[in-house]
Formats: C-alpha cells, sequence, structure tokens
C-alpha cells in the first residue's frame, strides 16, 4: 500500500498549526492554556498533551514524506494543499468548537476578543482556500511510477 501525500501533508498541517499555537499563545504569550476551565496546574497537563499529540503528528507525517520521496510518488501540490487545508481546519476548529462553542479557552482573557477571534478565523479559511485551491490543481498531476 502506498502512503498518501494527502494524509502525509494534513499531519504536518494538523501538527504545525497546533505547534504554533501551542508554543506562541500558550508558551510565550501565556495568553491562554489548552484547558482553562479548571486550575492552572490542569492547564499546563492539557497543554502538554497537546504539545505531544502535535509532536507525534508531525513525526509521523515526516515518516511518511520520507517513505513517498523514496518511492519517487512524492506530489508536492497535493501535499502542501493537504498541510494548508488542514492547518486551515485546525485553526477554524479552534476558533469555532473550542472557543466559542465549548467555550475550553479564549485566545485571550480581559480584552475584547472580537478582533483576535476574527483575525484568527480569516487566517484560517484564507488557509482552507489556498490549500484547496491546490489540492484541486493537483488532480492533473503525474506521478513518477517506482523503478
Amino acid at each position: 500500500m502506498r502512503p498518501s501525500n494527502t494524509v502525509s501533508g494534513a499531519l504536518l498541517g494538523l501538527g504545525v498549526a497546533a505547534f504554533a499555537d501551542e508554543t506562541v499563545f500558550h508558551q510565550l504569550l501565556h495568553w491562554h492554556h489548552f484547558y482553562d476551565k479548571s486550575t492552572p496546574a490542569v492547564g499546563l497537563v492539557s497543554d502538554g498533551v497537546f504539545h505531544a499529540v502535535s509532536f507525534f503528528a508531525a513525526v509521523a507525517s515526516l515518516f511518511l514524506l520520507a517513505s513517498l520521496r523514496r518511492t519517487g510518488s512524492w506530489q508536492p501540490r497535493r501535499w502542501w494543499g493537504a498541510l494548508l487545508t488542514a492547518a486551515g481546519v485546525f485553526q477554524l476548529y479552534d476558533g469555532t468548537v473550542q472557543h466559542k462553542l465549548l467555550r475550553l479557552h479564549q485566545i485571550r482573557y480581559d480584552v475584547d476578543v472580537t478582533p483576535y477571534d476574527w483575525t484568527w478565523n480569516i487566517i484560517a479559511v484564507a488557509l482552507i482556500v489556498a490549500g484547496v485551491v491546490l489540492l484541486a490543481r493537483s488532480r492533473t498531476d503525474r506521478v513518477a511510477e517506482p523503478a
């Protein structure tokens, strides 16, 4: 069975988006934790679990990418399309479901979050659109047959 360009790209997209969120907003800026409905200690643990999952997704993606490259079946446009789409879907899911519906955390507290929410979700939609365009254009790409 051939490894999938779409799965590899999507796993790295999820991993990179989660890693950026965790590193920038959780660790560097201290704006929130993954789970803010409990104590700060629980918030730190939730950040650790979140960070570990994103790391494993990225590592799995890179193993798949290495296999794709080794077999000559890597389709860069499809792979990048999946990466951008998954990163955008992760961000849109975080901004709508986790922030607003479940209220696990907000981007920031004690400020008007409206501009943050709009920025977050507009970037998510832009990533999804760019990724879907690349995926659509990749349908005509040819795959090299393994030797």
